[in-house]
This record gives structure tokens, C-alpha cells and sequence, in this order.
């Protein structure tokens, strides 16, 4: 049996038809979005949802929540008109949608949502920025750090950056990601990776996300992680080639000195620590037969030892 549902119906011959459905008198239901939220339908498993494309992101979600409330496995077909254009604000959100499913992922809808649409007034009528621009994550780290500035709260590390030149091909292949603008926020994201937690998060969203990942997405996820690891270490520049690891140490590092020499005597020669106006770690393949996986790899474990040093 099929029938429908809408918002200028009767409250009472509305309650009749939901009554019927949830006892399964009714097997399809066609309503409009008058079924948005407050109804609870274990036995629901199957929902499609016309012209997803005209509705808001948490208008999709709430939506996507009416199916699937029981042990049932359930499913929400996201339908718009074939051959049609969709703008950019309506790709994002119907890929914010698929991307986010599993459970708890509202707050992450949410924070996608303040992405897509905008943040508005954050500290003040006429403060505009460019949240839009460089996404909401890294404004928010941007403007806690001018924040902590103005307080004189500003930490050491946030005041010096960190570079990595390393020899190999680092990058996001068009046949990976095809859409730019995905391509253009996954850069972005890891980029901005800060330790081995997210790191590995990104790693199994790619995963998940794009298939199995090709050797220059690898490779980029792993200068990422070098980058980070290099920060927390007090490195401003890491160069890699297949003979040398090059460490370039910031001026002002809070290391325990002590124990750099404990480090140096580990490697027999093939670590060196050079002082002066910038100081150096220089690690040789003296055999000359490494590869730049195998340098990449003895890079992070210096970089972790001097970390451990690390007076922060």
C-alpha cells in the first residue's frame, strides 16, 4: 500500500496515516520534509530522497537519521535530475553526506556545514576574514594564535616554521582525486597534520574515501609526518637526498645538549653535529647504496632522538 504525507493535512488524519505506517499497514510513504525530525520508525529501512540537491546539509541529515534506527541494515538514496549542473555549494553538501556516515558523525556534519556556508560575524558586525579560503580548522588555529599573541601567550614553537626538501614525488595524482576542489581540501588537511594520530586518521580517511593510495599520496603523507616530527624537534629545515639527511636546527631550540653527544656516539661517525649561527645535524651514507625510502625512514628515527630532547 502507498500513500502520502504532508504539512497542510489534518494533524489528526497525519497522526492516522503515521500510526499506520509505523504498525505496517503502509508500505511505502510518500511525504514531504514534514518527517525531518521527532519521528523514531525502527521498522523504516529505505528511504530516497528527490531533489537532494535544493536541501540543506542538516536537512539531509536529519533526513538520512529516519532509516536505520533498528538492527536493520538500512539505505538513503540522495536522487537530483539527471544531467544537471549541481553548483558548487550543493556538491559539497552531498558529498559531505555520503563522506560522513558512520556513528556520532553529526559534529562532523556540523563543522563541514560552517565550512561550506560560512561562519558569519565571529568577533564582531564587520569582521569578515577569510575563514573560506584556507578552511575553518586552520582559521580557528590562525586566529587562536593571533589571540594568544595579543595576551603575550603565544608559545615557542608556534614561532618558527618548518620546511622539508625531500627527494621523491610527493603529490595528489589527477586519476586519485579528480575533483579539484577535494583535491585542493585533502592538501590542505595534510598540510596541517600535526602528529602520528592524525597522521594515521588521514591515511584510513583516504583510504576509505579514494581506494588504495598510489606512492606519491604516500609519499606526501609521509613528508607530512616528517614535517611534524621535525617541528616538535626544533627543526626548521629537513633535507633528504640518497647520501645525506641535512637537519637545520632553530636557533633558540630548548634542547637538553647533553644529551646530543649520546646521539652523535650511536651512529660512528655517520651523524655529525655542526654549531654556528645555525645549527646542524648531517647524517652520511658513507656505503653510498641506500635508497630515499631507507634515508626518509633513518631521518624520522633522528629526528624522534632529538625530540626527546626536547624541553617542552
Amino acid at each position: 500500500m502507498v500513500t502520502f504525507a504532508h504539512g497542510q493535512m489534518h494533524e489528526h488524519e497525519l497522526e492516522r496515516i503515521m500510526f499506520d505506517f509505523v504498525n505496517g499497514e503502509i508500505d511505502v510513504l510518500v511525504c514531504t520534509t514534514i518527517i525531518e525530525t521527532g519521528l523514531d520508525i525502527s521498522n523504516a529501512n529505505t528511504m530516497i530522497i528527490q531533489d537532494a540537491d535544493r536541501m540543506g546539509l542538516s536537512q539531509l541529515y536529519q533526513l538520512r537519521g529516519r532509516v536505520g534506527r533498528s538492527s536493520r541494515t538500512a539505505y538513503a538514496f540522495l536522487m537530483y535530475k539527471r544531467d544537471k549542473m549541481l553548483k558548487e555549494e550543493a556538491e559539497k553538501r552531498l558529498q559531505a553526506i555520503r563522506e560522513f556516515t558512520e556513528l556520532g558523525s553529526g559534529i562532523k556534519i556540523a563543522m563541514r556545514d560552517l565550512e561550506i556556508r560560512g561562519a558569519g560575524n565571529v568577533l564582531g558586525a564587520e569582521q569578515h576574514g577569510h575563514m573560506e579560503a584556507v578552511g575553518y580548522d586552520l582559521y580557528c588555529k590562525l586566529l587562536n594564535q593571533a589571540v594568544l599573541e595579543l595576551k603575550g601567550e603565544r608559545k615557542e614553537e608556534d614561532t618558527y616554521q618548518t620546511v622539508v626538501d625531500c627527494d621523491i614525488d610527493a603529490y595528489i595524482p589527477t586519476s586519485y582525486i579528480k575533483n579539484e576542489y577535494q583535491k585542493l581540501d585533502i592538501y590542505k588537511r595534510i598540510s596541517s597534520i600535526e602528529n602520528e594520530e592524525e597522521h594515521m586518521d588521514m591515511q584510513d580517511e583516504l583510504m576509505d574515501r579514494f581506494g588504495e593510495m598510489p606512492k606519491p599520496v604516500e609519499n606526501l603523507l609521509k613528508v607530512a609526518a616528517i614535517k611534524a616530527l621535525a617541528h616538535s624537534a626544533y627543526v626548521t629545515e629537513v633535507n633528504i637526498n640518497r647520501q645525506e639527511i641535512r637537519l637545520t636546527m632553530y636557533r633558540n631550540a630548548k634542547l637538553k645538549v647533553e644529551g646530543i653527544p649520546k646521539i652523535i656516539e650511536q651512529y660512528r661517525g655517520d651523524l655529525k653535529f655542526h654549531m654556528g649561527e645555525e645549527p646542524k645535524f648531517a647524517y652520511l651514507d658513507r656505503k653510498k647504496n641506500a635508497t630515499t625510502d631507507a634515508m626518509i625512514s633513518q631521518a624520522e628515527v633522528i629526528l624522534k632522538q632529538i625530540s626527546e630532547l626536547s624541553d617542552k
